[in-house]
């Protein structure tokens, strides 16, 4: 018979979980966040600068109203899991999130392997950003892009990219070192500041539009076009679930309850970003004939309104967009990263506290120095990184909910962890099925395998109580 295992109420998490893992009394992590902080981490992880940099990507995968369904659709899908997520954070309050979940429930090996996977989830976007920045940079003074230093997969990798990519990282890993304070404070005027823009320029930008310019409303038949879509729908939508990376750094006066407001808050402002975007960028200019351009969202608006201005107020919220995202992935990296070295699972000296700034410092700049590394691959990794990060989001989702299902909750919470883990598990089949449109290719397959044999390498320890608080 399989165990009853229960559902943890809040009240039996109330002890910091950092404080658990020794007798003695130990450094705990700064706890300073607010419900607004949460909604902007979880937000302003998810929603980058994709948008910008490869709309041309989405609109041929499925077209105006394609892209729009399968956004509209991938992202409704989440909620379920969202909901799972809401209900774990507030009863487990550990920054280990996934790791700390399936640790209940399941061996040591699978709640490893899923913390290893999601670290992927939360990484791999920080690279990303770092060569997206030097892209658009590139953009607003051309004189930027040259200097070449060498070509990968026959992308230019330009000396003045790599060194604003690396400046901003190296900003990031500074700021992440001194305190979640000034890191939560950097989100909120990034995420909020983007918002403003993203009003601005879309409320005059269509009022030049027309419906004329929606047409194909499809790229392939209409089914397929939406698939295409929803396949990278969990990479772009991947962020939500880093609330609970921070759930160990919530202020005394911080409610649980908040958790949740935070979560649904971010998966359903993230849905209406990205689908009134890509209407927008649909209905003010003919796209079919931009797609060649680079950052057709911003030749797509200067197309319509016929001025300059509103470029720079694109690219203003991009890189605002940018640096939010790039740090939410950071935190949420180099927490996680830091719980599982607390565990034990990997080395522990990645569980160090820094004793005045009380931050993950070891951590944060194993995140910063990784992420320089592969600032060095250039262009080349953005729509392969896309595609892995997607199942490795979906792995942790599904790991999630099964948890969360074997937890016995009562039978109607149990039949929306059931619903969380059947649309975790169909995303991750739509990407590695080689008969679906759409699925990996030889380079996602090796960047994941990669990261998997990485993970192999370093092994977890298996000593009795490693891998419970």
């Amino acid at each position: 018979m399989r165990p009853d295992y229960g559902v943890w109420t809040p009240t039996i998490a109330a002890s910091s979980p950092a404080m658990l893992y020794n007798s003695r009394r130990v450094i705990t992590l700064a706890r300073k966040l607010r419900v607004v902080d949460y909604f902007a981490l979880g937000w302003g992880t998810m929603v980058g600068v994709g948008w910008l940099v490869v709309m041309d990507d989405w609109l041929l995968r499925g077209g105006v109203l394609g892209a729009i369904l399968g956004f509209a659709i991938g992202g409704a899908l989440l909620l379920p899991i969202g909901y799972v997520y809401g209900r774990l954070v507030t009863a487990i309050p550990d920054a280990a999130g996934e790791v700390a979940y399936t640790a209940r429930v399941f061996p040591q090996s699978i709640s490893f392997a899923t913390g290893w996977i999601m670290i992927l989830a939360y990484f791999i976007v920080c690279p990303w950003e770092a060569v997206a920045v030097g892209r658009i940079a590139g953009y607003i003074f051309p004189v930027l892009d040259s200097m070449e230093l060498y070509r990968i997969a026959g992308q230019p990798v330009y000396l003045p990219h790599l060194l604003i990519g690396l400046s901003l990282t190296g900003l990031l890993t500074l700021l992440n070192y001194c305190g979640i304070r000034l890191s939560a404070t950097f989100q909120n005027w990034t995420a909020f500041g983007t918002l403003a823009l993203f009003v601005l320029f879309v409320g005059f930008g269509v009022s030049k539009g027309s419906p004329r310019n929606f047409p194909p409303l499809f790229t392939h038949s209409p089914f397929v076009s939406v698939l295409l879509v929803m396949q990278i729908v969990p990479y772009f939508m991947t962020g939500f679930e880093s609330v609970v990376k921070g759930a160990e750094e919530a202020s005394p006066e911080f409610r649980s309850r908040g958790f949740f407001k935070a979560i649904w808050m971010a998966i359903v402002v993230g849905i209406l970003f990205y689908t009134i975007v890509i209407a927008s960028v649909g209905y003010v200019a003919p796209w079919k004939q931009l797609t060649g351009e680079k950052f057709m969202t911003a030749v797509a608006f200067e197309h319509a309104v016929g001025s300059r201005w509103i470029v720079s107020v694109i690219l203003a919220a991009a890189l605002l967009s940018l640096f939010k995202v790039f740090n939410g992935n950071f935190v949420a990296a180099s927490r996680l990263l830091f719980a599982i070295g607390r565990r034990g699972l990997v080395d522990r000296r990645l569980g160090h506290v820094h004793p005045r700034n009380q931050t993950p410092s070891i951590a944060v700049i194993c995140i910063g120095l990784a992420t320089g590394a592969c600032m060095f691959l250039g262009d080349a990794i953005l729509v392969p990184i896309s595609e892995v990060g997607s199942v490795a989001s979906a792995i942790g989702w599904l790991a999630a909910c099964a948890a969360y299902y074997r937890m016995r909750p009562a039978p109607r919470e149990q039949f929306v962890a059931l619903v969380g883990s059947t649309v975790g598990m169909l995303m991750i089949l739509m990407k590695i099925v080689p008969g679906i449109p759409g699925h990996f290719t030889a380079y996602e397959w090796l960047a994941l395998g990669i990261w998997i044999l990485l993970g192999v390498g370093l092994g977890w320890r298996r000593g009795p109580g490693t891998n419970s608080p």
